[in-house]
């Protein structure tokens, strides 16, 4: 996963946990805007999501956040 991509997931997830606590869940999809505008960095969390972790669609935050500090 890019570096930019990286960033987003971890600022998004720290702002989700911050607003509703620690259980808040969200799926990939949260990283975006609702629109398609970067087709290819959707298909690359995604991809991420989906094949390399096989995570089911709306995970809890802080996983999603440790894995992502973790580099996996």
């Amino acid at each position: 996963m890019r570096q930019t991509l990286r960033q987003t997931v971890i600022a998004v997830c720290q702002r989700k946990i911050q607003q509703k606590g620690d259980n808040v869940g969200l799926s990939f999809y949260a990283f975006f805007a609702n629109k398609n505008d970067q087709p290819e960095l959707l298909m690359e969390a995604a991809t991420w999501w989906i094949q390399t972790h096989q995570l089911d669609h709306f995970e809890k935050a802080v996983k999603i956040m440790a894995l992502v500090k973790d580099g996996k």
